[in-house]
């Protein structure tokens, strides 16, 4: 039985964390109810080797009959050897059984968090899907490896149950009645050991996120002089998380313990109980030996059973975040009326912002989250009586807004390859008008039917709109500049290039897909004043024609929009041209100025785009 990485994980069962931990079961039973009989047979084997030792001792040694006695031994030796065969087919069972949950798993909720999409942010923060990605998938894998030594050790223990009732009812009652009370001892542990890891996993969740920010926003929190602090908040933050590891610590080992001591002093009663009972002459000296070999033999049964609640113990808190994640949907998507079949005016009522089609818009506010809300309500990731045309945006199905209207997100996702992928066959850098294969598949230009010549034309216009991007993005130098061009690997998010030139990149990426409705934060925040120059004039002469809007406040872009709106407070509170408004609004100029002079201290250098890389981008 092979696992496929690559299969449909099938639908999970989202009513709890056992009915889920139940279908990762069900996806894989033959799988699971082989390691189970397994289990259950090499258990059993073990309890057969003290019935064997007994025989020999009673049949052969005892009467000194050496062919008999040879006989039990080489049963005992041949057991051995089959029982030690068994151990590796199961030990090697439950570790496909512990992938497969593993995959399926990862697959499950790495699969939703693409089908939330742009919805994922506003639900769950990014710790959480780390913690859930990284320790709760792997604590739920872990966890079903106690399936198959768990139901071999209920065998197991009912087996010897069975085989002491042959030597001594009395024995066989208290076997049989012992397990179940040690179970009681431990079940109140169980219950609070989930309690505690629930409570951490929610700490380490926020703790995790925490991270991440820190690691984004270091330089700017080092400029502001802002890093001690947050530093000592951390610190103390961490400190917490620690001190509730330690709680959960001190419940494991207390299970631990108690899982070690209480079965010992158990099968020492049994033993005891035994050898009265052979010093009576109730039992043979035989019979006394395989006693003494049962309870040997019941300490794997016991040990397994013991660490089989412990480990569904953590196993279903970590089972119950995952399902709680695959409970989180997006927006219910209402809309029934097609979205204008021409281009038409996007209005954002609650700001005033009237974006008219084929024009380069600005949008200038001294509060960039204003802008972006803004950008948001008018590409629909964010409810809104924004209207397009005279339709309201929630009106028009999801698949049609996202088709045309595009964000171009100043902090969208790189993920590692060669650049050309990065660039070009990705999904969109953010939100919106679809992939480039995605445009192939609808044109059907790579169609296998098609032919040659046609398919060689194809190829050419996409590597002529590439090229075009990255001339429009002013990225030219980013390609010369890397060992292999557009074939070099960059790694996750680009993190081996500049603050510029990812920010070209991502810019190139957007314009690639050549969207109707363009909306853009901040687009060139962390390139020099010649770079931003260049990427200004070319960006309008590309887009002539086509809607774009523009969040920022770079006298070079807006000196170059058709219309600038000035926001005040999110809403509009003059209209013009850049120079209209610098004779006319005093506040737009004082915002502007500031701008201007901070544009004129930047060096004409990539290594100022480095400088810049940490500084915000919306």
């Amino acid at each position: 039985m092979r696992i496929d990485a690559y299969e449909d994980p099938g639908t999970p069962d989202r009513r709890g964390g056992w009915r889920y931990l139940a279908w990762l079961v069900r996806r894989q039973w033959p799988r699971c109810l082989a390691g189970a009989v397994l289990a259950s047979v090499w258990m059993v084997l073990l309890a057969a080797t003290p019935y064997l030792m007994a025989r020999a001792v009673d049949h052969g040694l005892e009467p000194g009959d050496m062919g008999a006695l040879a006989g039990w031994t080489g049963a005992m030796v041949a057991v051995g050897g089959v029982n030690a065969w068994l151990g590796v087919l199961r030990h090697r069972t439950m570790t496909k059984v512990r992938m497969d949950a593993n995959f399926r798993t990862v697959k499950v909720v790495v699969g939703h968090a693409t089908r939330l999409g742009a919805a994922l942010r506003g639900q769950v923060g990014t710790g959480e899907v780390v913690t859930i990605g990284v320790g709760d998938v792997q604590t739920i894998s872990t966890s079903l490896t106690a399936v198959g030594p768990g139901v071999g050790a209920i065998v197991a223990y009912a087996a010897v149950g069975g085989l002491m009732l042959s030597v001594s009812t009395r024995l066989a009652l208290v076997v049989l009645l012992g397990v179940p009370v040690l179970g009681l001892l431990l079940g109140p542990l169980m219950g609070r050991l989930q309690g505690r890891e629930a409570e951490y996993r929610e700490r380490q969740s926020v703790l995790t996120a925490r991270i991440g920010d820190l690691a984004g926003g270091l330089r700017v929190l080092n400029g502001l002089g802002g890093k001690g602090l947050v530093a000592e908040a951390f610190h103390r933050d961490s400190g917490r998380l620690r001190e509730q590891g330690y709680r959960v610590g001190a419940v494991t080992s207390w299970i631990q313990a108690l899982g070690v001591g209480l079965p010992m002093l158990f099968l020492a009663l049994v033993t005891w109980l035994g050898a009265r009972q052979a010093a009576q002459g109730h039992i043979s000296v035989g019979e006394l030996v395989s006693v003494y070999g049962y309870v040997v033999a019941l300490g794997w049964p016991v040990a397994f059973l013991i660490e089989m609640g412990h480990q569904l113990s953590r196993g279903v808190v970590a089972a119950r975040r995952v399902v709680a994640f695959l409970r989180l949907e997006p927006a219910p998507d209402e809309g029934t009326r097609d979205a204008p079949a021409e281009p038409s005016v996007l209005h954002d009522p609650a700001s005033g912002v009237r974006i008219t089609p084929g024009r380069l818009t600005a949008l200038v506010t001294p509060h960039p989250s204003d802008a972006t809300d803004i950008l948001d309500r008018l590409a629909r990731y964010t409810p809104s009586d924004a209207t397009w045309g005279d339709i309201p945006l929630t009106e028009i199905p999801l698949a049609q807004v996202r088709a045309r209207i595009l964000v171009a997100d100043p902090e969208a996702d790189l993920f590692a390859g060669p650049l050309s992928a990065v660039i070009g066959d990705e999904d969109t850098p953010a939100r919106g008008a679809g992939s480039v294969d995605e445009r192939l598949r609808r044109v059907g230009a790579t169609s296998h039917n098609a032919p040659a010549d046609a398919q060689q034309r194809t190829r050419a216009d996409e590597t002529a709109k590439l090229t075009a991007a990255i001339h429009t993005a002013a990225a030219e130098d980013v390609i010369r500049a890397l060992p292999d061009g557009l074939q070099t690997q960059v790694a996750a998010q680009a993190r081996d290039l500049s603050g510029g030139q990812r920010q070209r990149i991502r810019l190139a990426r957007a314009l690639l897909t050549d969207p109707e409705i363009l909306l853009a934060a901040e687009p060139t925040s962390a390139l020099d004043a010649h770079t931003e120059a260049t990427v200004a004039d070319r960006l309008k002469h590309a887009r002539q024609g086509r809607t774009t809007v523009l969040a920022a406040t770079s006298p070079l872009l807006l000196d170059r929009a058709d219309v600038v709106h000035h926001l005040v407070d999110g809403k509009v509170a003059a209209t013009g041209t850049h120079r209209e408004l610098l004779d006319t609004e005093p506040g737009y100029r004082a915002l502007v100025a500031r701008d201007t002079e901070d544009t004129e201290d930047t060096e004409d250098t990539e290594g100022a785009e480095g400088a810049e890389e940490g500084a915000p981008a919306r």
